[in-house]
């Protein structure tokens, strides 16, 4: 099971200049977070940070990931705001090992719906329709306060519907934890007027 969850949003603008300096001027440590190859795969990383850092792999988000963490990770806030200026904006992350594993569950049961699976990367809109359908699920379980449930509902019938069914098949086999309601909330706040990619590592 994960320990944290997080969500972002990239610059590509913002990347390409600061985060392709400091790949240039501190090559030494990055490579400590790279695998096989690690000058080849650094060039693969610097060239596609040039290019559009939305084209990263996971394992490339990661390794820059765990390199910024090594370097700032003392002061998380500092950590993400250096992030941030590299073209990296973490917005959001979740802590609860149980509330990943719901999230996780949410996800899965969405994606069986669709039959297809998300990547990594999802495109915002994508990403907008499943925090909806998962807003639904969770507000059908415990939420108290139903504002956006209801405010949603009348114009997302059919991602209603399938939350519906969803938590009538499963409600008694997901142990919701009380908190995911609010953070669906939370994301779709962020994400509502966002037409980039949302990246989860």
């Amino acid at each position: 099971m994960k320990d944290e969850l997080y969500f972002i949003k990239t610059d590509p603008v913002s990347a390409k200049i600061n985060l392709y300096n400091k790949l240039c001027c501190e090559e030494d440590g990055m490579l400590t977070y790279l695998k096989d190859n690690k000058k080849d795969n650094l060039e693969i990383i610097k060239s596609k940070t040039l290019d559009n850092i939305e084209n990263f792999s996971r394992e490339e988000f990661c390794s820059i990931f765990n390199w910024f963490n090594a370097k700032y990770g003392a002061d998380r806030e500092e950590m993400k705001t250096q992030l941030f200026v590299h073209g990296i904006d973490v917005f959001y992350d979740i802590s609860n090992p149980l509330c990943i594993e719901n999230f996780s569950h949410i996800l899965s049961g969405y994606e069986d719906y669709l039959q297809s699976k998300f990547t990594f990367t999802v495109n915002s809109e994508s990403f907008n329709h499943f925090l909806i359908y998962a807003l639904f699920f969770t507000g059908l379980a415990n939420a108290e306060e139903k504002y956006l449930f209801e405010f949603l509902k009348p114009d997302h019938k059919i991602l209603y519907s399938l939350a519906e069914k969803a938590y009538d098949e499963k409600r008694y086999e997901l142990t919701l934890q009380p908190e995911m309601y609010q953070y669906f909330s939370d994301l779709y706040d962020c994400t509502k007027f966002y037409k980039g990619s949302v990246i989860t590592i």
